[in-house]
């Protein structure tokens, strides 16, 4: 999912977790043993109705945001099996890239809700084309995670948020409606992006492999906070397609990656979480963050497989390369750069089968990590882009660009 979906937040790309392991005592909660009986009932519960309540969700206004902290000594391009965990702790951290998790916890809210809500609403308003978009092939997906999230998920969840009422939700927040039934399912898309600060993309198996195995495409989105490429440019293409400039995607990752989407049964849903710099905090991207570094065009043979992108995105073949990264050095100013961070998750719908990609963004100030005695981690986890699996994710992420002078600035 990843740089997966590196791009699609896009998409980022999972690491290497391979023993499952459920851990509750950190936060000093007892297990109790699994029961033949315990086992039973799991297996009558249908997990899309059984949403409990998020602890203190009237308390949201002051619940600070979840801090991740993803970032490893050295960046390697794998994907193993998750492991299971109850807790946002262990993506604060290194503990595992793939995790399994509840249902409950597909959506985080935190004290900046309503500020992202407003910013969303505005997004949508002026980048409608950008932030939402819906294949006919995936009206029916898109219909049955809206429907779902506003009879079920929402007001379960967050019942201080989300008021049911007889035609649908009412927000509290923004003092918003959510339509039960949309008129359209670009309408529908448009009333999530403006009601849950988490973007979601839509996958359905829209062609076939030689060896008949499905290949998936993105085919309906809302997204309010690209990472740096256009999520419409994506649409309607496969993974690979929308994986093309990532170094290193074809060789380390798209099969296994093609392979779990495919094998992702209804009712299980697992996390992760991605880490960026960026040099500046703003949260729609359509273009910038990244640097190409191969010319090789895969899908829109006009574009080359690359996204649109504005005048700091480059690739190996541009004229006078050097000069204009130095040029760009010299414009990274430390103050305004950003640790980027995606939650992502991914599950399947239950009656169309479709795959749901969801993220929710962070942004964090370098100072903030450093203040957590975290900044000599940081840098040397940007040295570890390049001298991990995929060497050229260094170029790709634009380190060569910010990456002397934040690295001097996590270890002063």
């Amino acid at each position: 999912m990843m740089n997966v979906l590196v791009q699609l937040s896009l998409v980022s790309v999972a690491a290497v977790a391979v023993i499952a392991w459920r851990f509750l005592s950190n936060r000093g909660t007892k297990t109790r043993p699994i029961t033949p009986i315990d086992c039973d009932e799991k297996r009558n519960v249908d997990p899309y109705d059984v949403i409990e309540p998020m602890p203190g969700d009237a308390e949201w206004a002051t619940t600070p945001p979840i801090k991740l902290r993803p970032f490893k000594p050295k960046y390697h391009m794998t994907m193993g099996e998750p492991v299971v965990t109850t807790t946002e702790q262990s993506i604060l951290t290194k503990d595992a890239a793939l995790e399994n998790i509840e249902m409950s916890d597909l959506i985080q809210v935190d004290n900046t809700l309503e500020d992202r809500l407003r910013l969303r609403q505005s997004l949508l308003s002026e980048h409608p084309e950008a932030t939402t978009q819906c294949n006919e092939v995936a009206e029916p997906a898109t219909l049955e995670l809206y429907q779902w999230m506003v009879s079920v998920y929402l007001p379960k969840r967050f019942p201080n948020i989300y008021k049911s009422e007889s035609q649908g939700l009412y927000n509290t927040v923004t003092h918003s409606r959510m339509p039960l039934n949309p008129s359209s399912p670009r309408t529908a898309l448009a009333s999530l992006g403006e009601n849950v600060d988490t973007d979601f993309l839509i996958l359905l198996p829209s062609s076939t492999a030689a060896d008949g195995s499905p290949i998936y495409h993105l085919e309906s989105f809302v997204t309010c906070f690209p990472a740096g490429f256009s999520t419409r440019e994506k649409c309607g293409h496969p993974l690979a397609t929308i994986h093309a400039p990532v170094p290193g995607y074809a060789a380390k990752l798209e099969k296994s990656m093609d392979r779990f989407f495919a094998r992702l049964e209804s009712g299980r849903i697992v996390r992760r979480a991605n880490w960026s710099i960026t040099t500046n905090d703003r949260l729609f991207t359509e273009g910038g963050n990244h640097m190409y570094a191969d010319e090789v065009g895969h899908g829109d043979e006009k574009k080359g497989g690359k996204p649109v992108g504005n005048a700091k995105t480059l690739d190996v073949g541009s004229p006078n390369l050097e000069e204009e990264i130095e040029r760009q050095r010299e414009e990274v100013v430390v103050e305004d750069c950003r640790l980027r961070c995606e939650r992502q998750t991914l599950h399947r719908l239950p009656r169309t089968e479709a795959l749901v990609f969801a993220f929710k963004t962070y942004l964090y100030t370098l100072d903030e990590v450093k203040g957590e005695g975290l900044g000599p981690e940081l840098a040397d986890a940007i040295d570890g882009l390049g001298r991990g699996s995929v060497p050229a994710i260094n170029f790709y992420k634009r380190g060569v660009v910010w990456g002397d002078k934040v690295k001097e600035f996590l270890r002063s």
